[in-house]
């Protein structure tokens, strides 16, 4: 089912590839969880069917072996297990891949997500097969932040901008793809990204954000013991958890500033009013800094639970009124 906010990407390459003036390079710029690799796999279905006239037709076995990830013409980069990086090797086998002749005599696709992983060397290798593409390739790079990305790169790919749906667009393709469920809740947690969505488990996500939610409340009324906290969240679903602590604090920050007021108004002032003074903005900001550091070195070789417990300290460490204890 063709997701409702890409039907506009969807005509437009199905257009070009029908008037044969499909791009080589194809960079889907996605909002997160929008729908940037389902988009790119369908550009794969699209130049692979076998059923021209009606490209992707979704019934050829062409168009169902590269839904299963099975179709030898289609080669995918994708970050292997837990590493933050798309390393040269990869790119060299790719574009070894895409010299070679084509299996079932028409094109070779090259799918490389996320491509702001790609590292210094690796861009640099891919350029190449960016310059001087074989003959009836595709290559399609899938980024959150193509600003990574050399402007050599850049410059040699047709961007496509993939929004962010609205909430209603996304909860009504998440029940029609999935079924019934608390989506909304979902969405609530891991922001506007129903591809992101549809692959977990929905009940494991809320309840996982109300356990969480509710064990920041009592580290920041300094009631609960942050190194049992810490061990929990370091056994199981640490980066769904890592999202609802940001999530939890950027709530926070924004309830305590108040509806309406200026982003600048929240740098330029140490303290929130006195009104809510019960928060220290600064600390808090501290925080939420190191949240997003962590969930960025989760591939490290780091403790877990240390690095948790440090989070769950510092955020108890106000005492009443936002006086650092």
């Amino acid at each position: 089912m063709t997701p409702s906010w890409l039907s506009h990407e969807t005509a437009t390459l199905a257009a070009a590839h029908a008037a044969d003036r499909l791009p080589h390079a194809l960079l889907i710029h996605e909002a997160p969880g929008a729908g940037g690799d389902w988009l790119a796999l369908w550009a794969a279905r699209l130049v692979l069917c076998t059923q021209r006239e009606r490209a992707p037709c979704g019934e050829c076995l062409s168009c169902q072996r590269v839904m299963a990830g099975q179709h030898p013409d289609l080669i995918t980069l994708r970050l292997v297990e837990e590493s933050q990086q798309i390393r040269i090797e990869q790119v060299r086998e790719l574009s070894e891949e895409l010299s070679l002749t084509s299996h079932q005599g028409s094109y070779k696709v090259g799918v490389v997500s996320p491509a702001d992983a790609l590292n210094r060397f690796a861009a640099n290798a891919l350029l190449k097969t960016l310059e001087e593409p074989p003959p009836r390739t595709l290559l399609v790079l899938v980024a959150t932040q193509p600003s990574r990305l050399p402007a050599t790169i850049l410059s040699r790919c047709q961007r496509i901008r993939v929004r962010a749906p609205a909430r209603s667009e996304a909860v009504a393709w998440l029940q029609a793809t999935r079924g019934a469920g608390v989506w909304d809740a979902v969405l609530d947690v891991l922001g506007e990204a129903p591809m992101l969505a549809a692959g977990v488990d929905a009940q494991t996500v809320v309840q996982t954000a109300r356990e969480t939610g509710q064990a920041l409340e009592e580290a920041a009324a300094g009631t609960s013991d942050p190194l049992a906290t810490a061990e929990k969240w370091a056994r199981s679903e640490v980066p769904l958890r890592l999202r609802c602590f940001e999530n939890w604090l950027t709530e926070r920050i924004r309830e305590r500033i108040g509806q309406g007021s200026l982003l600048t108004e929240v740098r330029a002032g140490t303290h929130l009013p006195a009104r809510r003074a019960d928060l220290n903005i600064r600390q808090l900001f501290e925080v939420l800094d190191g949240v997003r550091e962590l969930k960025s070195s989760l591939d490290a070789p780091l403790n877990r639970g240390l690095a948790l417990e440090s989070l769950l300290r510092r955020l108890a460490a106000r005492g009443p009124a936002g006086v650092t204890r």
